[in-house]
């Protein structure tokens, strides 16, 4: 007797793979032949937590995510994917789910998550104009419920590996200048600080966070500075009169940088170990910069809204705008990079000598830590 086939609809088979192929990442997270990764900060790692917000930082509607695999929206500032997106895919991992969205639990848990937050910076009265963003404060508290949450899923041994071993990333600073200090003329923050007074309190705000993670089991963060702040898009056309970059914004961010590589320092001597990583992105943003071409960029120029700001916010305007070749361009918006670039960036995270990322890039922290 002939057996009988069975027809089974593609959806379901489609399912099954998504469900099981989800499975064996998660298990291979947990078996720590892929490490979790946890993202913490703005919006260049912002993977959809504001989506759930009701704030004016958005990236939830076209030209957002043309690029991306789904040619869709994500939540992401970005034509396709940006910084954390590429990182873990350096480190073999599936990008790590916004907090805030449905699908973070089960297995899916073990694969990390993204607490980043379009708008916020160090200090709380950072992007106070977004309304609804997640603070640092509260991305801390929503790390200590995912933990909760995933002892529960796991048991408190195998959830306390697992965040050990993970890779962090902390993205965050640039705000406290553009989106507060020097948001408007005579703002708060400036009538009560000069700008090398607020660089030491905002590295005394800072410290505080990052022991934070470290009290709650991070043990290899990548931190980065800032960039050069005054020569995003926006900036230029509020304050360049000649193509120049914004001579204020570039001294807070040159006052930054080193003062935060000196704090990292100070804190790796307090727990003698190599915990936090500096990133100096100020080096390659400005060579995209000054030389585009050294990267196959034709123009540093933005390749979305290039009418000006959506709202005032930097942010492209979804129901009138023009994208041109993004792989030719720096900038996707007026303050967020191409996927392209986003790229190279990362590239230089995985093995750019110490002028770049103090005290070894990832290449090498994922030798030494394979090895342990």
């Amino acid at each position: 007797m002939a057996s009988k086939k069975v027809v089974v609809p593609c959806i379901v088979v489609l399912c099954l793979l998504m469900v099981f192929g989800g499975f064996g990442r998660a298990q291979a997270v947990l078996n720590q032949s892929v490490r979790a990764f946890f993202v913490f900060g703005d919006s260049l790692v912002d993977a959809g937590n504001n989506d759930f917000l009701a704030t004016a930082a958005r990236a939830d509607k076209p030209p957002y995510g043309i690029d991306y695999p789904t040619h869709k929206a994500t939540g992401r500032f970005s034509n396709g994917l940006n910084i954390a997106d590429i990182i873990s895919e350096k480190i073999g991992a599936e990008p790590a789910l916004p907090c805030l969205h449905p699908l973070l639990q089960g297995d899916r848990l073990l694969i990390g998550a993204n607490f980043a937050s379009a708008g916020v910076g160090i200090l709380n009265d950072t992007g106070i104009q977004f309304v609804d963003i997640i603070r640092m404060f509260q991305q801390l508290n929503y790390f200590k419920q995912y933990q909760q949450r995933l002892i529960a899923h796991v048991g408190a041994d195998k959830a306390k590996e697992l965040v050990n071993g993970a890779l962090f990333l902390v993205v965050v600073g640039g705000n406290d200048f553009v989106n507060n200090y020097f948001l408007v003329p005579h703002s708060i923050r400036s009538k009560q600080f000069s700008l090398h007074d607020y660089v030491p309190f905002l590295i005394s705000e800072f410290k505080p966070i990052l022991t934070s993670l470290y009290d709650m089991g991070a043990r290899r963060v990548l931190v980065t500075g800032n960039g050069p702040l005054g020569c995003a898009p926006a900036e230029l056309a509020l304050r360049s009169k000649n193509g120049e970059c914004a001579t204020e914004l570039q001294q807070a961010a040159n006052i930054f940088n080193p003062q935060l590589i000196q704090m990292l320092k100070e804190l790796n001597t307090n727990y003698k170990s190599d915990i936090f990583v500096g990133v100096n992105l100020d080096i390659l943003q400005d060579d995209f910069i000054t030389d585009p071409k050294k990267y196959g960029f034709t123009t540093s120029k933005i390749a979305c809204c290039g009418q000006g700001p959506y709202n005032g916010l930097g942010f492209c305007n979804p129901t009138s705008f023009v994208c041109e070749d993004r792989s030719q361009h720096v900038f996707w918006d007026q303050y967020h990079l191409t996927e392209k670039a986003n790229r190279i960036v990362v590239d230089k995270i995985m093995t750019a000598s110490t002028d770049f990322i103090f005290p070894m890039n990832l290449s090498t922290i994922m030798v030494m830590d394979s090895k342990v």
